[in-house]
């Protein structure tokens, strides 16, 4: 088995990139929806959270009020590093259970937006940076997320720099252009990943 970390800049394209190789046959594991699920109602993850923050985190169905605990934690890293403390392990445990029941030769992605942040690459057999661009980053940001170009720059400023992502990949994905021309990209990055999975699985 090849263990790969995806990561990516906001609007860099990483998701567009997941989409592709896991169509082509990578089992992709991707951090985002599981962090969702280890707090959803009836989970410890949830019961944690609340201990933590409060009801007031909660929305009346009982379910987590992600506005509401994102505006008590964006701006105050303690609280964050408190959320980080519950949630990550939790994802990181669900991560290792679903890369378990894997097939031995099989190439298992980790789509992590924060990789870089967290200092995960050493988690990973190699790291796959999809590159973009600042310009293109607000571009896209501003045209499909309905950002103004200052959220845009904000949230860009809260992540890793391009240098610093770039700094860990072992494998980087261009992804200024349209996505007529990253399917070759990301199909070619795909033949590497099973030719490095193959000495693995024999």
């Amino acid at each position: 088995m090849l263990s790969v970390g995806l990561t990516g800049g906001i609007g860099a394209g990483k998701s567009a990139v997941a989409r592709l190789l896991e169509s082509y046959g990578a089992v992709l594991i991707d951090s985002d929806r599981i962090a969702r699920e280890v707090v959803e109602p009836g989970t410890d993850g949830l019961a944690a959270v609340v201990a933590e923050f409060g009801d007031d985190v909660l929305r009346p169905d009982g379910a987590l009020d992600r506005p509401r605990l994102g505006s008590l934690v964006f701006a105050d890293p303690e609280r964050l590093a408190a959320l980080n403390a519950i949630v990550h392990p939790l994802v990181r445990a669900r991560s290792a259970e679903l890369a378990a029941t894997a097939d031995p030769d099989a190439v298992v992605v980790h789509d992590v937006p924060l990789l870089t942040e967290n200092g995960l690459a050493p988690l990973y057999d190699l790291v796959v940076v999809v590159d973009a661009d600042p310009a293109t980053q607000v571009e896209r940001l501003v045209r499909d997320r309905g950002m103004t170009e200052a959220e845009a720059r904000a949230r860009m400023a809260a992540q890793a720099t391009r240098e610093q992502r770039r700094a860990i990949a072992d494998l980087i994905i261009d992804n200024d252009g349209p996505l007529v021309e990253l399917e070759p990209r990301v199909r070619a990055v795909w033949a590497e990943l099973t030719r490095r999975a193959a000495p693995m699985s024999s």
